[in-house]
């Protein structure tokens, strides 16, 4: 694939349930409070709100979520804990082997330094921020591959509730948010 319309710029495996002082769920239009942990399949952790001694709010149901992920935290409560492996299409998706263009070496700065294997941040089509990944690259041209990173791997998540939202928001629904 050319194009130079861009620019530079599971399966629950465990539960703990605490003893909480409500018994309000996640569900769709709830503002959740939590704490996680991902590790791919050989253990390597990528990512960690605990490390970071900062727990993540979300809008369940509002797509902030990866799939897999979403589905486990709807159903728990505050004080549960979970450990949830979700599969590759309920994460970032599986490979696409087509997810690869090749770009004008124009678009990038004169003095931007290419190597294979970096990030590069681009605008899509739309104006879409997608971060890509330089597979190849000539004097004229720059092939990257604009798979997600975490594309193709089944990803490992230890979450635990932390606090539920008593008020609930109502989401709205794709046909009003098309209709707009």
């Amino acid at each position: 694939m050319y194009a130079n319309n861009f620019t530079l710029k599971g399966k629950k495996i465990m539960t703990k349930k605490k003893k909480t002082k409500n018994n309000r769920v996640a569900t769709p239009g709830r503002m959740v409070t939590l704490h996680y942990k991902g590790t791919l399949e050989d253990g390597q952790q990528f990512d960690s709100s605990y490390d970071r001694e900062e727990p993540m709010t979300v809008l369940v149901g509002s797509g902030q979520l990866i799939n897999g992920f979403e589905q486990a935290v709807l159903g728990m409560s505050e004080g549960d804990k979970k450990t949830v492996t979700v599969p590759a299409q309920d994460a970032y998706g599986d490979v696409d082997p087509e997810a690869k263009v090749t770009l004008d070496r124009g678009i990038f700065p004169e003095d931007f330094e290419l190597n294979e294997g970096i990030t590069v941040p681009l605008t899509g089509p739309s104006g879409e921020p997608v971060l890509a990944s330089v597979v190849g690259y000539t004097d004229e041209q720059v092939t990257v591959d604009l798979n997600h990173p975490m594309a193709g791997k089944e990803l490992t998540f230890d979450i635990e509730v932390l606090e539920i939202s008593e008020q609930q928001i109502v989401l709205p629904t794709p046909t009003q948010v098309f209709s707009q």
